[in-house]
């Protein structure tokens, strides 16, 4: 039934998404401004785009989120593909809701509770903090995003392709590797790229487990802000919010090449 839309409604999204996404677009403005003062206009400027890339503590910061990123966002998308699996496949088994509910806790827990607990265990253990404290700490709070987009896809999975290659003789490895990853590889993706952007901005966690020499960019813009907001910090900014739209875009991308891709084989296989 197709209902048109009302004053109502379209003023309801207009103030919606202007609260959400009017701060970006100013912020994406100022970042070309040639003052040093960010709420003062003074013509258009890229100079702070190029003091940025000549900064090297920013640089250092933004090189340790991108290692965090990509090695955690890794680890996740693998146990977390591995978690889903379990859940959807694995049918009934003794403690299966203690394990679905230890793989989805992170979706609820509030990310100081996660940061201090991951804090006193990583003390508990002598583990000095560092990059692989916070790739840990990462690794842990963003597996259950993969998890959840993951066990979506595997829910509508028709098994009985993999039954099929099951019958003509190939292994249970073999039918996930050959068949099931293939079909739900759009699924990981999204989901990698969903961890990293997860990692990529990702503040309280990292402050918990992060030391002196493993600053990561969100902790370096937090300590940043705190002097005054410079106009270097609104460049910064601008960068990780093209480099987000990106991933977002490719993501969607993919999964609709992947549709699109499915929906002609499923087409091509009723008309055979």
């Amino acid at each position: 039934m197709n209902r048109k839309l009302s004053w109502f409604n379209v003023t309801s999204l207009t103030l919606g998404f202007a609260f959400l996404y009017l701060p970006m677009l100013i912020l994406i403005i100022y970042s070309f401004n040639a003052s040093k003062l960010v709420t003062v206009w003074a013509g258009f400027s890229t100079r702070w785009y190029g003091e940025l890339l000549h900064d090297q503590q920013f640089l250092d910061a933004a090189w340790v989120t991108l290692r965090v990123g990509v090695i955690s966002s890794t680890f996740a998308t693998i146990l977390g593909t591995a978690a889903a699996y379990v859940l959807v496949r694995g049918g009934k088994f003794f403690g299966r809701t203690l394990f679905s509910g230890m793989i989805y806790a992170p979706l609820v827990m509030p990310e100081v509770i996660t940061g201090l607990s991951l804090l006193l265990l990583f003390i508990s253990i002598g583990l000095d903090r560092g990059i692989v404290t916070i790739v840990l700490a990462h690794t842990t709070f963003t597996m259950c995003y993969v998890s959840v987009v993951v066990s979506s896809r595997l829910m509508t999975f028709d098994q009985s392709l993999e039954e099929a290659a099951l019958d003509l003789g190939a292994s249970a490895w073999d039918s996930f590797r050959l068949v099931t990853l293939p079909i739900i590889f759009p699924a990981v993706i999204s989901g990698w790229l969903l961890a990293f952007t997860l990692s990529l901005d990702d503040l309280v966690i990292a402050s918990f487990t992060s030391g002196p020499s493993s600053t990561t960019l969100p902790i370096k813009i937090f300590s940043a802000v705190r002097l005054g907001v410079s106009p270097e910090i609104n460049a910064l900014s601008t960068l990780m919010i093209a480099i987000v739209a990106i991933g977002v875009i490719t993501a969607s991308l993919v999964s609709k090449g992947a549709i699109k891709r499915q929906r002609e084989e499923e087409l091509a296989g009723n008309r055979t």
